[in-house]
Protein backbone atom coordinates (compact mmCIF):
# COMPACT_ATOMS: atom_id res chain seq x y z
CA UNK A 1 0.00 0.00 0.00
CA UNK A 2 1.56 3.61 -1.01
CA UNK A 3 0.12 6.66 -0.08
CA UNK A 4 -2.98 7.45 1.80
CA UNK A 5 -5.54 5.87 0.32
CA UNK A 6 -9.25 7.77 0.20
CA UNK A 7 -10.91 4.99 1.68
CA UNK A 8 -10.37 3.60 5.03
CA UNK A 9 -8.97 0.44 5.67
CA UNK A 10 -12.26 -1.78 7.21
CA UNK A 11 -11.51 -4.02 10.23
CA UNK A 12 -14.50 -6.54 10.48
CA UNK A 13 -14.86 -7.62 14.04
CA UNK A 14 -14.66 -5.41 17.61
CA UNK A 15 -13.06 -8.17 19.37
CA UNK A 16 -9.16 -7.24 20.27
CA UNK A 17 -7.30 -8.93 17.34
CA UNK A 18 -9.82 -6.46 15.08
CA UNK A 19 -9.16 -3.54 17.39
CA UNK A 20 -5.48 -4.18 17.98
CA UNK A 21 -5.16 -4.30 13.87
CA UNK A 22 -7.29 -1.45 13.87
CA UNK A 23 -4.86 0.40 16.29
CA UNK A 24 -1.39 -0.21 14.62
CA UNK A 25 -2.90 0.39 11.18
CA UNK A 26 -4.51 3.75 12.69
CA UNK A 27 -1.03 4.23 14.65
CA UNK A 28 0.75 3.91 10.98
CA UNK A 29 -1.26 6.97 9.76
CA UNK A 30 -3.69 4.90 7.95
CA UNK A 31 -7.93 5.98 7.52
CA UNK A 32 -9.18 2.99 9.48
CA UNK A 33 -13.09 2.16 10.21
CA UNK A 34 -14.25 -0.99 12.40
CA UNK A 35 -17.30 -2.71 11.98
CA UNK A 36 -18.83 -5.08 14.91
CA UNK A 37 -22.07 -6.79 14.37
CA UNK A 38 -22.64 -6.63 18.28
CA UNK A 39 -20.64 -4.67 20.95
CA UNK A 40 -16.65 -3.58 21.28
CA UNK A 41 -15.80 -6.68 23.39
CA UNK A 42 -19.10 -8.72 23.69
CA UNK A 43 -18.08 -11.96 21.70
CA UNK A 44 -15.01 -14.04 22.73
CA UNK A 45 -13.13 -10.84 24.36
CA UNK A 46 -15.39 -10.60 26.85
CA UNK A 47 -14.95 -14.00 29.35
CA UNK A 48 -12.14 -14.97 28.82
CA UNK A 49 -9.41 -15.61 31.82
CA UNK A 50 -7.44 -12.84 30.30
CA UNK A 51 -3.87 -14.72 30.39
CA UNK A 52 -1.52 -12.91 28.72
CA UNK A 53 1.18 -14.87 28.68
CA UNK A 54 4.01 -16.94 27.31
CA UNK A 55 4.30 -20.59 28.89
CA UNK A 56 0.79 -21.71 28.00
CA UNK A 57 1.08 -20.33 24.22
CA UNK A 58 1.11 -23.76 22.09
CA UNK A 59 -1.40 -25.47 20.01
CA UNK A 60 -4.29 -27.24 21.39
CA UNK A 61 -3.60 -30.45 19.10
CA UNK A 62 -1.12 -31.88 21.36
CA UNK A 63 0.49 -35.34 21.39
CA UNK A 64 -2.72 -38.08 22.88
CA UNK A 65 -5.21 -34.89 23.11
CA UNK A 66 -7.69 -36.78 20.71
CA UNK A 67 -7.39 -39.71 22.79
CA UNK A 68 -8.40 -37.83 25.71
CA UNK A 69 -11.17 -36.50 24.11
CA UNK A 70 -12.44 -39.59 22.92
CA UNK A 71 -12.54 -41.04 26.98
CA UNK A 72 -14.89 -37.66 27.00
CA UNK A 73 -17.53 -38.79 25.20
CA UNK A 74 -20.77 -39.02 27.29
CA UNK A 75 -18.77 -37.30 30.24
CA UNK A 76 -20.33 -33.78 29.97
CA UNK A 77 -18.13 -32.95 33.08
CA UNK A 78 -15.11 -33.63 31.54
CA UNK A 79 -12.50 -30.81 31.06
CA UNK A 80 -12.17 -31.48 27.05
CA UNK A 81 -15.75 -33.02 25.85
CA UNK A 82 -16.59 -33.75 22.43
CA UNK A 83 -20.10 -34.23 21.29
CA UNK A 84 -20.45 -35.93 17.78
CA UNK A 85 -22.09 -33.85 15.21
CA UNK A 86 -23.63 -35.11 12.00
CA UNK A 87 -21.82 -33.63 9.96
CA UNK A 88 -18.96 -34.59 7.40
CA UNK A 89 -17.33 -31.31 8.16
CA UNK A 90 -17.07 -31.88 11.44
CA UNK A 91 -15.61 -35.12 10.99
CA UNK A 92 -13.08 -34.15 8.60
CA UNK A 93 -12.19 -31.39 11.33
CA UNK A 94 -11.80 -33.93 13.48
CA UNK A 95 -9.11 -36.00 11.38
CA UNK A 96 -7.67 -32.68 10.64
CA UNK A 97 -7.20 -32.03 13.97
CA UNK A 98 -5.74 -35.67 14.81
CA UNK A 99 -3.30 -35.18 11.99
CA UNK A 100 -1.87 -32.01 13.55
CA UNK A 101 -1.49 -33.73 16.94
CA UNK A 102 1.66 -35.58 16.25
CA UNK A 103 4.93 -34.39 18.42
CA UNK A 104 6.83 -33.09 15.39
CA UNK A 105 3.32 -30.64 14.36
CA UNK A 106 2.97 -29.81 17.86
CA UNK A 107 6.72 -28.58 18.37
CA UNK A 108 6.52 -26.74 15.11
CA UNK A 109 3.32 -24.92 15.88
CA UNK A 110 4.44 -23.78 18.91
CA UNK A 111 7.40 -22.66 18.01
CA UNK A 112 5.72 -20.31 15.45
CA UNK A 113 3.25 -19.44 18.15
CA UNK A 114 6.60 -18.19 20.42
CA UNK A 115 7.99 -16.74 17.58
CA UNK A 116 5.12 -13.79 16.68
CA UNK A 117 4.44 -13.98 20.77
CA UNK A 118 7.81 -13.00 21.77
CA UNK A 119 7.63 -9.41 21.54
CA UNK A 120 4.08 -9.02 23.38
CA UNK A 121 4.79 -7.80 26.91
CA UNK A 122 6.60 -5.11 24.59
CA UNK A 123 3.61 -4.57 22.51
CA UNK A 124 1.92 -4.30 25.77
CA UNK A 125 3.93 -1.86 27.31
CA UNK A 126 3.46 1.00 23.88
CA UNK A 127 -0.06 0.75 24.18
CA UNK A 128 0.01 1.45 27.75
CA UNK A 129 2.86 4.43 26.95
CA UNK A 130 0.52 5.49 24.23
CA UNK A 131 -2.30 6.17 26.18
CA UNK A 132 -4.63 2.91 26.32
CA UNK A 133 -6.06 1.15 29.11
CA UNK A 134 -4.49 -1.78 29.00
CA UNK A 135 -5.30 -2.93 32.69
CA UNK A 136 -2.16 -5.29 32.28
CA UNK A 137 -0.57 -6.63 35.43
CA UNK A 138 2.44 -9.13 35.56
CA UNK A 139 1.60 -10.98 39.17
CA UNK A 140 2.80 -14.73 37.27
CA UNK A 141 1.18 -17.41 37.00
CA UNK A 142 1.14 -20.34 39.91
CA UNK A 143 0.78 -24.09 38.54
CA UNK A 144 -1.01 -26.06 41.19
CA UNK A 145 -0.73 -29.65 41.54
CA UNK A 146 -2.32 -32.62 43.91
CA UNK A 147 0.31 -34.69 42.05
CA UNK A 148 3.53 -34.00 42.40
CA UNK A 149 4.71 -36.50 39.88
CA UNK A 150 2.18 -34.45 37.78
CA UNK A 151 3.98 -31.10 38.54
CA UNK A 152 7.45 -32.51 37.47
CA UNK A 153 5.76 -34.11 34.63
CA UNK A 154 3.89 -30.78 33.19
CA UNK A 155 7.18 -28.43 34.12
CA UNK A 156 9.14 -30.57 32.13
CA UNK A 157 7.46 -30.14 29.34
CA UNK A 158 7.18 -26.61 29.72
CA UNK A 159 11.06 -25.98 30.67
CA UNK A 160 11.40 -27.82 26.74
CA UNK A 161 9.20 -25.48 25.43
CA UNK A 162 10.71 -22.04 26.85
CA UNK A 163 13.97 -23.28 25.40
CA UNK A 164 15.56 -20.04 27.18
CA UNK A 165 12.79 -17.98 25.63
CA UNK A 166 11.38 -17.53 28.86
CA UNK A 167 11.94 -17.86 32.72
CA UNK A 168 11.06 -21.41 34.05
CA UNK A 169 11.54 -22.63 37.99
CA UNK A 170 14.04 -25.18 38.11
CA UNK A 171 12.40 -27.49 40.29
CA UNK A 172 8.41 -27.57 42.00
CA UNK A 173 7.53 -27.09 45.74
CA UNK A 174 6.26 -29.85 47.24
CA UNK A 175 4.36 -30.71 50.50
CA UNK A 176 3.01 -28.50 52.72
CA UNK A 177 4.98 -25.08 51.15
CA UNK A 178 3.12 -25.71 47.95
CA UNK A 179 0.13 -24.04 48.88
CA UNK A 180 1.92 -21.31 50.37
CA UNK A 181 2.88 -19.89 47.01
CA UNK A 182 -0.53 -18.29 46.73
CA UNK A 183 -2.71 -17.66 49.64
CA UNK A 184 -6.06 -18.60 47.76
CA UNK A 185 -4.71 -22.36 47.40
CA UNK A 186 -5.89 -24.83 49.43
CA UNK A 187 -3.96 -27.55 51.42
CA UNK A 188 -4.84 -30.31 49.86
CA UNK A 189 -2.31 -28.77 46.64
CA UNK A 190 1.02 -30.62 47.38
CA UNK A 191 2.98 -29.45 44.59
CA UNK A 192 2.90 -26.11 42.28
CA UNK A 193 5.60 -23.84 40.74
CA UNK A 194 5.71 -19.97 39.79
CA UNK A 195 6.60 -18.73 36.25
CA UNK A 196 7.23 -15.12 37.18
CA UNK A 197 6.30 -12.34 34.45
CA UNK A 198 2.83 -13.91 33.21
CA UNK A 199 0.17 -11.29 32.80
CA UNK A 200 -3.61 -10.97 32.95
CA UNK A 201 -5.70 -7.52 31.74
CA UNK A 202 -9.66 -7.39 31.96
CA UNK A 203 -9.89 -8.32 28.71
CA UNK A 204 -13.78 -6.37 28.07
CA UNK A 205 -11.90 -3.34 29.41
CA UNK A 206 -8.77 -3.99 27.59
CA UNK A 207 -11.48 -3.46 24.39
CA UNK A 208 -12.76 -1.10 25.44
CA UNK A 209 -9.60 1.16 26.08
CA UNK A 210 -8.58 0.37 22.54
CA UNK A 211 -12.27 0.82 21.37
CA UNK A 212 -11.26 4.58 23.22
CA UNK A 213 -8.18 4.83 21.60
CA UNK A 214 -9.23 4.56 18.05
CA UNK A 215 -12.27 7.19 19.07
CA UNK A 216 -9.79 9.38 20.08
CA UNK A 217 -7.38 8.74 16.70
CA UNK A 218 -10.21 9.90 14.84
CA UNK A 219 -10.89 6.19 13.68
CA UNK A 220 -14.98 5.50 12.65
CA UNK A 221 -16.26 2.71 14.62
CA UNK A 222 -19.54 1.40 13.77
CA UNK A 223 -21.21 -1.34 16.63
CA UNK A 224 -24.24 -3.25 15.91
CA UNK A 225 -23.81 -3.38 12.49
CA UNK A 226 -23.52 -6.65 10.63
CA UNK A 227 -21.14 -6.99 7.51
CA UNK A 228 -23.20 -9.29 4.74
CA UNK A 229 -20.88 -9.54 2.19
CA UNK A 230 -18.26 -7.48 -0.21
CA UNK A 231 -18.59 -5.07 -3.14
CA UNK A 232 -15.57 -5.98 -5.33
CA UNK A 233 -13.50 -5.30 -8.62
CA UNK A 234 -11.13 -6.81 -10.39
CA UNK A 235 -9.14 -8.88 -7.67
CA UNK A 236 -10.43 -5.83 -5.18
CA UNK A 237 -12.77 -5.82 -2.59
CA UNK A 238 -14.14 -2.04 -3.00
CA UNK A 239 -16.84 -2.02 0.25
CA UNK A 240 -18.60 -3.91 2.69
CA UNK A 241 -22.13 -4.73 2.29
CA UNK A 242 -24.46 -3.93 5.55
CA UNK A 243 -28.36 -3.53 5.91
CA UNK A 244 -27.79 0.16 6.47
CA UNK A 245 -25.82 0.38 3.17
CA UNK A 246 -22.08 0.17 1.98
CA UNK A 247 -18.99 0.84 3.30
CA UNK A 248 -16.23 1.83 0.84
CA UNK A 249 -12.91 0.36 1.58
CA UNK A 250 -9.29 0.25 0.14
CA UNK A 251 -8.63 -3.10 2.26
CA UNK A 252 -10.27 -5.11 4.56
CA UNK A 253 -9.25 -7.38 7.86
CA UNK A 254 -11.74 -10.08 8.54
CA UNK A 255 -11.31 -10.30 11.81
CA UNK A 256 -14.59 -11.54 13.01
CA UNK A 257 -13.79 -14.92 14.86
CA UNK A 258 -16.75 -17.68 14.47
CA UNK A 259 -18.33 -15.15 11.91
CA UNK A 260 -15.46 -15.15 9.99
CA UNK A 261 -16.16 -18.42 7.87
CA UNK A 262 -19.32 -17.42 6.19
CA UNK A 263 -18.07 -13.77 5.18
CA UNK A 264 -14.74 -15.76 3.60
CA UNK A 265 -17.04 -18.02 1.73
CA UNK A 266 -19.03 -14.60 -0.27
CA UNK A 267 -14.97 -14.05 -0.81
CA UNK A 268 -15.17 -17.76 -2.91
CA UNK A 269 -12.88 -18.93 0.62
CA UNK A 270 -13.31 -21.95 3.03
CA UNK A 271 -12.34 -21.92 6.58
CA UNK A 272 -12.76 -24.69 8.88
CA UNK A 273 -12.96 -23.09 11.82
CA UNK A 274 -14.90 -25.12 14.73
CA UNK A 275 -15.88 -23.66 17.68
CA UNK A 276 -14.11 -24.69 20.81
CA UNK A 277 -16.36 -23.56 23.96
CA UNK A 278 -15.06 -21.95 26.81
CA UNK A 279 -16.76 -21.08 30.23
CA UNK A 280 -15.92 -18.91 32.90
CA UNK A 281 -17.86 -17.02 35.86
CA UNK A 282 -16.88 -14.77 38.72
CA UNK A 283 -16.74 -15.01 42.74
CA UNK A 284 -15.62 -13.34 45.17
CA UNK A 285 -13.11 -15.02 47.12
CA UNK A 286 -11.25 -14.84 50.36
CA UNK A 287 -8.41 -14.54 50.27
CA UNK A 288 -8.46 -14.12 46.74
CA UNK A 289 -5.78 -15.10 44.19
CA UNK A 290 -3.03 -12.83 44.00
CA UNK A 291 -1.68 -14.82 40.80
CA UNK A 292 -3.17 -15.85 37.98
CA UNK A 293 -3.80 -19.74 38.69
CA UNK A 294 -3.26 -22.98 36.79
CA UNK A 295 -5.36 -26.47 38.16
CA UNK A 296 -3.32 -29.05 36.43
CA UNK A 297 -5.03 -32.04 36.43
CA UNK A 298 -8.25 -30.20 36.05
CA UNK A 299 -6.89 -27.96 33.20
CA UNK A 300 -8.99 -25.02 35.06
CA UNK A 301 -7.75 -21.40 35.61
CA UNK A 302 -8.19 -18.48 38.35
CA UNK A 303 -7.62 -14.94 37.50
CA UNK A 304 -8.11 -12.16 39.36
CA UNK A 305 -9.86 -9.19 37.43
CA UNK A 306 -10.47 -5.97 38.93
CA UNK A 307 -12.04 -6.98 42.58
CA UNK A 308 -13.25 -10.72 41.71
CA UNK A 309 -11.89 -14.05 40.51
CA UNK A 310 -12.68 -15.19 37.22
CA UNK A 311 -12.94 -19.02 36.90
CA UNK A 312 -12.80 -20.65 33.51
CA UNK A 313 -11.39 -23.64 31.41
CA UNK A 314 -13.20 -26.58 29.82
CA UNK A 315 -12.88 -27.39 25.90
CA UNK A 316 -16.42 -28.42 24.31
CA UNK A 317 -16.56 -29.66 20.81
CA UNK A 318 -19.97 -28.96 20.01
CA UNK A 319 -20.21 -27.11 17.16
CA UNK A 320 -20.75 -23.28 16.72
CA UNK A 321 -22.98 -22.35 19.40
CA UNK A 322 -23.47 -20.70 22.28
CA UNK A 323 -25.94 -22.95 24.34
CA UNK A 324 -24.98 -22.53 27.92
CA UNK A 325 -25.13 -25.91 29.69
CA UNK A 326 -25.08 -25.63 33.80
CA UNK A 327 -23.34 -29.02 34.00
CA UNK A 328 -20.50 -27.62 32.56
CA UNK A 329 -20.64 -24.81 35.07
CA UNK A 330 -20.86 -27.08 38.00
CA UNK A 331 -18.21 -29.21 36.70
CA UNK A 332 -15.85 -26.24 36.69
CA UNK A 333 -16.79 -25.07 40.29
CA UNK A 334 -16.27 -28.58 41.64
CA UNK A 335 -12.98 -28.65 39.42
CA UNK A 336 -12.04 -26.02 41.58
CA UNK A 337 -12.44 -26.96 45.14
CA UNK A 338 -9.64 -28.84 44.54
CA UNK A 339 -7.12 -26.21 44.65
CA UNK A 340 -9.25 -23.49 46.55
CA UNK A 341 -10.85 -25.03 49.02
CA UNK A 342 -14.79 -25.62 49.98
CA UNK A 343 -15.79 -22.17 48.79
CA UNK A 344 -18.97 -23.51 48.36
CA UNK A 345 -21.21 -26.39 50.30
CA UNK A 346 -23.31 -27.39 47.70
CA UNK A 347 -24.12 -26.93 43.75
CA UNK A 348 -27.20 -25.48 44.54
CA UNK A 349 -25.57 -22.35 45.88
CA UNK A 350 -23.91 -21.21 42.81
CA UNK A 351 -26.79 -19.40 41.12
CA UNK A 352 -26.60 -17.24 44.48
CA UNK A 353 -23.00 -17.24 44.74
CA UNK A 354 -21.30 -16.60 41.31
CA UNK A 355 -21.83 -13.96 38.82
CA UNK A 356 -21.52 -13.68 34.85
CA UNK A 357 -21.97 -17.39 33.89
CA UNK A 358 -20.30 -16.96 30.26
CA UNK A 359 -19.98 -19.50 27.36
CA UNK A 360 -17.75 -17.89 24.47
CA UNK A 361 -17.18 -19.93 21.12
CA UNK A 362 -13.16 -19.97 20.37
CA UNK A 363 -12.52 -20.14 16.83
CA UNK A 364 -10.47 -23.03 16.31
CA UNK A 365 -8.58 -24.43 13.10
CA UNK A 366 -7.38 -27.61 13.14
CA UNK A 367 -3.95 -27.57 13.55
CA UNK A 368 -4.20 -25.14 16.25
CA UNK A 369 -2.55 -22.16 14.71
CA UNK A 370 -4.58 -18.61 13.62
CA UNK A 371 -4.46 -17.60 10.01
CA UNK A 372 -2.85 -14.47 9.46
CA UNK A 373 -2.62 -14.02 5.93
CA UNK A 374 -3.96 -12.11 2.50
CA UNK A 375 -6.57 -14.00 0.62
CA UNK A 376 -5.53 -15.44 -2.48
CA UNK A 377 -6.92 -14.35 -5.12
CA UNK A 378 -7.74 -10.34 -3.64
CA UNK A 379 -4.77 -7.72 -3.36
CA UNK A 380 -6.59 -6.09 -0.51
CA UNK A 381 -8.32 -8.30 1.76
CA UNK A 382 -6.71 -10.23 4.13
CA UNK A 383 -8.06 -12.41 7.46
CA UNK A 384 -7.08 -12.72 10.83
CA UNK A 385 -8.96 -15.25 12.98
CA UNK A 386 -8.49 -18.72 14.29
CA UNK A 387 -6.74 -17.98 17.57
CA UNK A 388 -8.84 -20.24 19.74
CA UNK A 389 -7.44 -19.20 23.36
CA UNK A 390 -4.36 -17.15 22.44
CA UNK A 391 -6.66 -14.16 21.68
CA UNK A 392 -5.51 -11.56 24.14
CA UNK A 393 -2.13 -13.03 24.28
CA UNK A 394 -1.48 -12.68 20.60
CA UNK A 395 -3.62 -9.51 19.99
CA UNK A 396 -1.17 -7.30 19.99
CA UNK A 397 1.24 -9.20 17.88
CA UNK A 398 -0.87 -10.07 15.81
CA UNK A 399 -2.07 -6.66 14.89
CA UNK A 400 0.97 -5.19 15.00
CA UNK A 401 2.42 -7.78 11.81
CA UNK A 402 -0.52 -7.50 9.94
CA UNK A 403 -0.52 -3.58 9.61
CA UNK A 404 3.19 -3.78 8.50
CA UNK A 405 2.36 -6.61 6.08
CA UNK A 406 -0.74 -4.25 5.08
CA UNK A 407 1.69 -0.91 4.91
CA UNK A 408 4.74 -2.64 2.98
CA UNK A 409 3.25 -5.56 0.64
CA UNK A 410 5.65 -7.67 2.47
CA UNK A 411 4.38 -10.72 4.68
CA UNK A 412 6.75 -10.37 7.78
CA UNK A 413 8.53 -13.43 8.57
CA UNK A 414 6.87 -14.24 11.65
CA UNK A 415 3.37 -14.53 10.07
CA UNK A 416 5.22 -17.08 7.51
CA UNK A 417 3.47 -20.13 9.92
CA UNK A 418 -0.10 -19.08 9.59
CA UNK A 419 -0.91 -18.22 6.23
CA UNK A 420 -3.86 -19.66 4.14
CA UNK A 421 -1.38 -22.20 1.86
CA UNK A 422 -0.33 -24.34 4.85
CA UNK A 423 -4.80 -25.10 4.75
CA UNK A 424 -5.03 -27.02 1.74
CA UNK A 425 -2.43 -29.96 2.56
Amino acid sequence: MTGVPDSPVAVVGGGVVGLCAAYYLAAAGLPVVVVERSGLGSGVSRGNAGWVCLSHSTPVPAPGVLRYALRSLGQPDSPLYLRPLPDPAFARWLWRFWRSSTPAAFRRGSAAIAALNRPTFDFFDGLRDAGVTTTLTRPGMVHAFLSPAEARHHLEVQRELADVHYPMPDDITTGTEAHLLDEALSPRVRAAYLVEGEGVVDPEAFAHGLGEALGAAGVKVHENVEVTGFRTRGGRVTALTTVQGDIPCSTVVIAAGMRSPALLRTLGHRLPLQAGKGYSFSVDLDPAPRHTLYFGERRAVASPIGATTRIGGTMELSGNNNRLDWRRIVALALASRHYLGPWFDDPDDLVSLIREPWVGGRPFLPDGLPVIDRLPGYANAYAATGHGMLGVTLGPATGHRLAEYIRTGNRPEALAPFGFDRLRH
